[in-house]
């Protein structure tokens, strides 16, 4: 099945140069590109398990590109608005002077107001409409769209983060209370499962006892950030799918703050997917520290998975929309990882505030 508005677009005459490479921007596992030139195209995928899935259909996938002299460029519009802004003023960079860049997205991503930005700057075509979402197209310009460069944020003293990474203006809150609550020594070798810009793993090398963390974040511009932020020697970095990584070594502690959104939907079943990951990888003596949203349904699976399963109370007190959770001693017939009942859901995560 052909992408609903993108196969419309490419309908037109001379919609793409008939030669040059052609960079495409946040395709998903999921994107139907059969309507464009395969042998031609250079994927840029930074989320672990989307570029692998892409790279698995046999397309050149990389999780960033430097390189210029593109004919033409595709950008699927992600929800974060400065990111989206970033990813077009990074394709007007690397597609040729006058070389077209199409831009796609939905509705409820903020394509319209996106557009409307784009008028003010540059002639764009005429918006196709379909599907709850549009495309258009507009002509490579250099320092046309100058200042929506990704610029680095500042969300905490010593970290810098770019648009589009989870909690990028500020320390998530539950992060916040998750390190509140652990304890002055941790063991020697402590994993963080979706470890983001690195600010929780910072507050788990601060610990005493701390001999390695391994940090493990699928979304490769929040691994650059981690690794920029964190300059300990001590620190480890795995660019990798949480819930499928596989380590050297069994720690015996996780620390997680794990997301639970697939695209707009809560989905419970990618935080079960972390807590049933993190009993994988430790230690059958190993403690799990994670925080979720109070709703969600984990105290099954946790029960399941680790024969002791306690609430910590935050130095603040209890707080009603987060809870912390130590689950010690995995049980080891609940450690192999279950596939998702939608192994799509699992895979198309949007962390976002909660």
């Amino acid at each position: 099945m052909s992408h609903p508005r993108l196969s419309l677009a490419l309908e037109a005459p001379e919609a793409l140069p008939p030669e040059g490479r052609i960079v495409v921007y946040r395709p998903t596992a999921e994107t139907d590109l059969s309507d464009l030139p395969k042998d031609r195209l250079q994927l840029v995928q930074g989320f672990r398990p989307d570029h692998d899935a892409l790279a698995a259909r046999g397309f050149a996938v990389a999780a960033a590109t430097g390189e210029r002299g593109f004919a033409a460029a595709v950008v699927f519009v992600p929800r974060a608005k400065a990111e989206a802004r970033a990813l077009l003023a990074e394709a007007a960079a690397r597609v040729v002077p006058g070389g077209p860049i199409w831009v796609d997205g939905l509705k409820t991503d903020g394509i319209d107001s996106l557009l409307k930005d784009l008028r003010g700057l540059v002639p764009i075509t005429d918006p196709i409409a379909k599907a709850h979402g549009k495309i258009l197209s507009f002509a490579a310009t250099p320092g046309a769209l100058a200042g929506w460069e990704a610029r680095p944020l500042q969300p905490a003293p010593g970290f810098t983060t770019l648009p589009g990474v989870f909690s990028a203006d500020g320390i998530d809150r539950g992060s916040a209370l998750l390190a509140a609550c652990l304890p002055e020594t941790l063991p020697a070798r402590v994993v963080d499962l979706g470890a983001g810009w690195g600010w929780l793993a910072a507050q788990v090398l601060a610990r005493k006892g701390v001999e390695a963390v391994d940090l493990v974040e699928a979304e490769h511009a929040a691994l650059d950030c981690a690794k920029r932020n964190l300059t300990d020697p001590r620190a480890r970095f795995h660019w990798a799918d949480a819930t499928r990584v596989k380590l050297d070594a069994r720690p015996l502690a996780v620390v997680m703050n794990p997301p639970f959104h697939t695209s707009r939907a809560a989905d419970p079943g990618l935080g079960l997917a972390f807590i049933r990951a993190a009993a994988g990888l430790l230690s059958l003596s190993g403690t799990l520290w994670m925080v979720a949203n109070r709703h969600l349904p984990y105290e099954a699976a946790l029960r399941d998975c680790f024969h002791e399963v306690e609430e910590l109370t935050p130095p603040g007190g209890r707080d009603g929309a987060f809870r912390v959770i130590r689950a010690e001693r995995p049980i080891a017939h609940a450690t192999k990882p279950e596939k998702p009942a939608s192994e799509t859901a699992a895979r198309r995560v949007v962390r976002r505030r909660r």
